[in-house]
């Protein structure tokens, strides 16, 4: 018996989330192949397509070493420099020539420079909102309007009752949206994208009083917890989130083989 044929216990004889949907309920097959291709270059995606330990599945999720360090490197330097100098254009020039030098390590060495050039980009983007402005919180501003934006697409996936990672783990596991018919399913990927949604929502909590403080240790405090609240807290739900998709979804398609549309 499968879990969709398996009775609910807790069922009061209302209709399963998504029960009843036609074809045309199911996002189009265009759709559908966007999401399964941007779930497979998640870091969801890259732990679903190796099989290496979970220790070294995770790290190359994350970029690898050189990846990590792309990502923590020029906040790290920014906020060394601006802690013990509070000099603006000193911090934020470093920052980005750190990221610079990533970069220009990847494109001489011929690797994939996608991470490093999206880092670069972000950095330079921050970089001269705050020299625009003068003031070392705007460096962060894009990183606060980013969480914000994440933060709001994942709550409204969550009301719309298309929980993201449910879409996502769908594709990714080639189930489609057939999720949806199955209320177990549908609750884990719900609280899973409950998770996310909480974990950006933090990030603003956090953050949005810091940069609003317009004061130099502040400031420093904003680079602090943007460090202390990216890659600490990502890495660990990503895995959580992979092994309870894989729980979910235990039969993982072979490669090659088509993904189910869920229609």
């Amino acid at each position: 018996m499968t879990d969709q044929d398996r009775p609910d216990p807790e069922s009061d004889g209302a209709a399963a989330p998504g029960a009843g949907e036609t074809g045309r309920d199911a996002p189009a097959p265009a759709l559908g192949d966007s999401i399964a291709a941007a779930a497979r270059r998640s870091g969801l995606g890259q732990l679903a397509d190796t099989d290496a330990s979970t220790g070294t599945a995770l790290l190359g999720a994350l970029g690898g070493v050189r990846g990590l360090l792309e990502t923590i490197l020029p906040g790290l330097v920014f906020l060394i420099l601006f802690t013990f100098t509070q000099n603006v254009p000193l911090s934020i020039g470093c920052s980005v020539a750190v990221a610079v030098v990533f970069t220009v390590v990847r494109i001489v060495g011929k690797t994939p420079v996608t991470q490093a050039l999206a880092g670069l980009i972000g950095v330079g983007i921050s970089a001269i909102l705050a020299l625009i402005t003068g003031r070392g919180e705007d460096n962060f501003l894009l990183g606060i309007w980013t969480n914000a934006a994440y933060a709001a697409g994942i709550l409204i996936s969550m009301l719309v009752r298309w929980p993201i990672i449910g879409l996502a783990a769908g594709y990714l596991m080639g189930d489609g949206v057939a999720w949806r018919n199955d209320k177990r399913k549908y609750r884990v990927m719900q609280a899973l994208t409950l998770l996310w949604f909480l974990l950006f929502a933090a990030r603003l909590v956090v953050q949005v009083p810091l940069y609003l403080a317009h004061t130099d240790a502040a400031t420093s405090a904003l680079a602090l917890t943007k460090l202390l609240m990216g890659v600490p807290l990502y890495a660990p739900l990503l895995l959580v989130t992979w092994f309870v998709v894989k729980g979910q979804f235990p039969q993982k398609p072979a490669a090659g083989e088509p993904r189910a549309s869920g229609r």
